[in-house]
């Protein structure tokens, strides 16, 4: 993917999840930000975030769309084929690198992108 300029949004909102331990929602992001950029601004930031493969979006349980920061991924090889860890108490979303999905198709189908998701109880809430 080709990477586009770089800008004081771009840099504050890649810092912002970068820093974070869990996925965030945009309303989150825009929370944390308070008022630096607006909305829209946000959004446009994710897609492009996302067309660089910068970060990667999970889509949860409760169909609430999170963005989390690209760890293992290389310019060469983009993959988030992990378990995403939803919470069902503190409603965190938590990137499980360390375990690959297992699963088995039949063969007339062609797997380009897995969005696993798991809920349950974090240790956290525990």
């Amino acid at each position: 993917m080709k990477k586009s300029r770089n800008t004081i949004s771009k840099t504050k909102i890649i810092s912002v999840i970068t820093d974070s331990k869990t996925a965030l929602s945009h309303s989150e992001i825009h929370e944390i930000l308070d008022g630096f950029c607006d909305r829209v601004t946000i959004y446009r930031v994710l897609d492009r975030l996302i067309n660089e493969d910068l970060v990667h979006k999970i889509v949860t349980i409760d169909g609430v769309v999170k963005y989390a920061a690209c760890h293992d991924c290389s310019s060469v090889e983009h993959h988030h084929n992990h378990i995403h860890f939803s919470c069902e108490q503190c409603h965190t979303v938590t990137c499980i690198e360390e375990v690959a999905p297992s699963f088995k198709l039949p063969k007339k189908y062609k797997v380009h992108n897995v969005n696993f998701t798991v809920s349950g109880v974090c240790p956290n809430c525990l």
